[in-house]
């Protein structure tokens, strides 16, 4: 069971932070591969069902990122 942010510490929070981030990196560079790069024809609704997964995908990864910043902020200022 994945720990609650909120009882991590701030070596723990900084490792949850790469790892978010180092996770959106590699969705974007597959997505990228994937959509940008490959000669795989998908319909057109095919299409835009995976671009509407990618940028939820990435607006998730992008909101747990800054809850963690704003929670290692918060421990490192008080």
């Amino acid at each position: 069971m994945k720990k609650n942010i909120h009882d991590m510490t701030v070596d723990e929070l900084t490792e949850e932070l790469r790892r978010l981030k180092d996770n959106l990196c590699d969705l974007e560079e597959m997505h990228s591969f994937t959509v940008g790069k490959t000669s795989v024809h998908v319909g057109a609704q095919k299409a835009q069902n995976l671009q509407t997964e990618f940028e939820e995908e990435c607006m998730a990864y992008q909101e747990q990122i800054a809850a963690v910043e704003r929670l290692l902020k918060e421990k490192s200022a008080g």
